[in-house]
């Protein structure tokens, strides 16, 4: 197996330097007082890194060459230091012997043995019963050997070895080798017979393995992942892991479920300077439920090719429609219905952008219902340019499209869409910009025309004009001092009709109400429809801002269109739209709020609404609650109302508490449940994960996760606890990383 690189800190520490060298510049001396003897060196030649330092109650010269001291014996060269009851050193062979409470220590930890043997020239050393403590990131983790040697300034060989990021004391997982090998030229540490002991229960064994020094990529195993869903069944995927070069790697693994057999997974990265990508390939050679074989294959990559050029490439494929009900336990997955094809050249040369994009979809066909199959692009081209001369801003949109269908009626479209912005007011307090320009449109229609649609031209002026003011005042509320700003905004577009009932819905939609779309020119997404508009956009927005922080502890926004005359074009029953409001911001310290409201005035009822709070008092103390509907009163089969929560909390010593339940309190039904434990110690975490989601009305998956996590060294159990555990609960914190730093008890990186 390949252990995380983390187990470097233990495996590249160098017990004895490679920098030890004789002393230069100390002359013997008999019975010199400790004083004394840290004073003679200023009197003697610059020190470097080779010079020996010799501090001790007694300090003498036994021979010409020889050094002897005893009682509080410290020896300094470099960034290295020895501490001994008793030290004999010769100047001339370069040996040392230290014995009684041998401590060395370097920046980066230390160890203490009984003796320590070493030549400062050879670099050949020996101690016995080493145990070592490191400190690096703030982390500490120690170990022990039963003796360490080297044989020459790189290469150390430790019998008999245990290593632990735990708390001396608490050693709840070990880490034992019977040999460890570390090459410190070829950054290479090699172990035999290594074993980790958890509780003391051993999980893990390997005769034999290899990893980096450096924390560099590494050929191996990885570690294994075990799991369990209703689909699969009982799971175990075993990972290998393979170091091309420097900028390539491959990762192969073996899915085995009971269920269902063998998936065979590959994972192909590379990164250049100007390119990364990833390929991923999944194969099952038969599915035993299926009783067929199953492929799902990705492909994401990209390269700067230099000048403001730059390709893009996502492909996405399966083998069937059932692909991710039957083998994904991530609700990401299961939830698509269109696998994205496309390939993309770009560019961007600062006032002028354009890509050639080609784009297809696989459709993956639900089993309640037919799904759309959407138009391919095959090509679309986009080429956009925009300067600014003073206040006034010049801009041309263009684009060219060719919609190819299997069954629907297909079309070429060339859109030319200049205009021109002039800012007539521009300052922090207020703006006023009119824009005016003309959208050209041309269709010219292909194949699957059964109803024989003519080729089309539309030319339409397109007229708006924004403006705004920002309004601040200083307030108190309590103890708090605040900025309250107060915003208003009109937003005025006019648009001729022109009738477009001929034209194919390749690409387009009607918008759905939202503060953007409202201050939009188009009531469409796309360019099939042009909405004519006769309207005006009010909205005002009020925020409160901390004094002293900048945070926007409250934000409350408000807009309604209205439109001057009736619009030919999908129109509504009324003139005036509905009113959004909405209601956020960091609340205090521990609450954010975030709402919005669609409220209909003309028949006096609220159509849809959502309300997500968030509780977060402290790092692991998490709890959100979320509420949405939708209201039909022609018809309130329709309506939808669903509520969530999701929570991560502390429960009792080191247990906590993972979940979220969504319900339809429609259908009376459960769409989401998770429920898990979490334990965390100084020094390993484990998770116990159960959950169940429904990907249609009558089909739902359930899976379980079981995770151990030794901390800097190596995580067993399932797949990806901590995916959907970050996915399903907005906010999660794994509470084992270093960067929170949330104990202060040396050697601990979690509470």
């Amino acid at each position: 197996m390949r252990f995380c690189a983390h187990l470097t800190l233990f495996l590249g520490f160098l017990l004895i330097s490679p920098h030890s060298y004789a002393a230069e510049s100390l002359s013997p001396a008999s019975s010199v007082s400790a004083a004394s003897a840290a004073a003679a060196p200023t009197a003697a030649a610059a020190p470097t890194d080779k010079t020996a330092y010799i501090e001790a109650q007694v300090v003498e010269g036994n021979k010409a060459s020889q050094i002897e001291a005893h009682g509080n014996v410290e020896m300094q060269q470099g960034t290295q230091k020895v501490f001994a009851d008793h030290m004999i050193y010769d100047q001339k062979t370069g040996d040392l012997y230290a014995d009684g409470s041998v401590r060395v220590e370097q920046p980066n930890g230390s160890a203490k043995g009984p003796d320590l043997k070493m030549n400062t020239n050879t670099h050949v050393s020996e101690m016995t019963t080493p145990a070592f403590e490191i400190q690096q990131n703030q982390k500490t983790s120690h170990g022990n050997a039963l003796s360490m040697h080297s044989t020459g300034p790189s290469y150390y060989v430790y019998d008999h070895a245990t290593y632990t990021t735990c708390p001396a004391g608490n050693d709840d997982w070990l880490l034992h080798m019977s040999e460890f090998d570390m090459d410190r030229a070829a950054q290479i540490g090699t172990v035999h017979n290594a074993w980790i002991d958890f509780e003391g229960v051993p999980i893990l064994y390997t005769p034999w393995a290899s990893f980096p020094l450096d924390g560099a990529r590494h050929t191996g195993f990885l570690a294994p992942v075990y799991g369990s869903t209703s689909t699969g069944g009982i799971e175990l995927t075993v990972p290998f892991y393979l170091n091309i070069a420097p900028n390539f790697d491959y990762t192969v693994a073996l899915r085995d479920m009971t269920k269902r057999g063998k998936l065979i997974m590959n994972e192909f990265r590379f990164q250049e300077a100007d390119s990364y990508g990833v390929i991923n390939y999944d194969k099952m050679p038969n599915d035993h439920l299926a009783n067929a074989p199953r492929e799902h294959t990705t492909v994401m990559a990209r390269e700067n090719l230099g000048g403001g050029f730059s390709t893009t490439l996502n492909l996405n494929r399966v083998s069937d429609d059932n692909y991710f009900r039957d083998l994904s336990v991530a609700v990401g997955d299961v939830a698509q219905t269109q696998l994205l094809n496309e390939g993309v050249l770009s560019y961007s040369g600062g006032w002028l952008t354009g890509s050639v994009r080609a784009q297809t979809f696989q459709t993956i066909q639900d089993t309640l219902g037919d799904v759309a199959i959407p138009y391919q692009r095959m090509p679309q081209i986009n080429l956009s340019a925009q300067k600014t001369l003073n206040d006034t801003s010049l801009s041309m949109v263009n684009e060219y499209v060719d919609f190819r269908h299997p069954t629907m009626v297909e079309g070429q479209r060339l859109v030319l869409y200049p205009s021109v912005t002039y800012s007539l007011l521009n300052d922090p307090g207020f703006y006023m910009k009119p824009k005016f320009g003309v959208n050209y449109t041309q269709y010219e229609m292909g194949v699957n025309n059964s109803t024989n649609i003519p080729n089309i031209t539309r030319t339409l002026p397109i007229f708006s004009l924004d403006s705004g003011m920002t309004f601040e005042r200083d307030m108190k509320l309590g103890e708090g001092e605040y900025v309250q700003t107060l915003e208003p905004r009109v937003y005025y577009v006019k648009i001729p009709y022109q009738n477009q009932d001929t034209i194919p819905l390749f690409d387009t939609t009607q918008a759905a109400l939202s503060f953007p779309q409202m201050f939009s020119e188009n009531r469409f997404y796309g360019n099939d429809q042009i909405g004519d508009a006769n309207m005006v956009t009010t909205g005002l927005t009020t925020r409160l801002i901390d004094g002293v922080g900048g945070i926007e502890r409250l934000n409350i926004g408000v807009a309604e269109r209205y439109s001057l005359s009736m619009p030919q074009i999908a129109p509504d029953a009324n003139l005036k739209s509905d009113i959004l409001l909405s209601i956020g911001g960091k609340l205090t310290k521990s609450i954010t709020l975030s709402s919005l409201f669609d409220y209909n005035p003309n028949e006096k009822y609220t159509t849809s609404g959502s309300v997500t709070a968030s509780y977060k008092p402290e790092i692991g103390k998490l709890l959100n609650l979320g509420y949405n509907f939708t209201q039909d009163i022609v018809t309130p089969t329709n309506d939808t109302r669903q509520a969530d929560i999701s929570a991560q909390w502390p429960l009792f010593w080191h247990w906590n508490v993972v979940s979220r339940l969504s319900y339809d309190l429609q259908q009376n039904v459960t769409t989401v449940k998770l429920i898990g434990l979490e334990y965390n110690q100084s020094c390993w975490t484990l998770r116990l994960v159960a959950e169940q989601f429904w990907y249609s009305v009558t089909t739902s998956n359930n899976a379980t996760f079981i995770q151990l996590e030794l901390n800097d060294l190596v995580a067993v159990g399932t797949s990806n606890p901590l995916a959907d555990l970050k996915f399903y609960i907005p906010g999660y914190t794994k509470l084992n990383d270093p960067k929170f730093n949330p104990v202060s008890t040396p050697g601990t990186v979690s509470p």
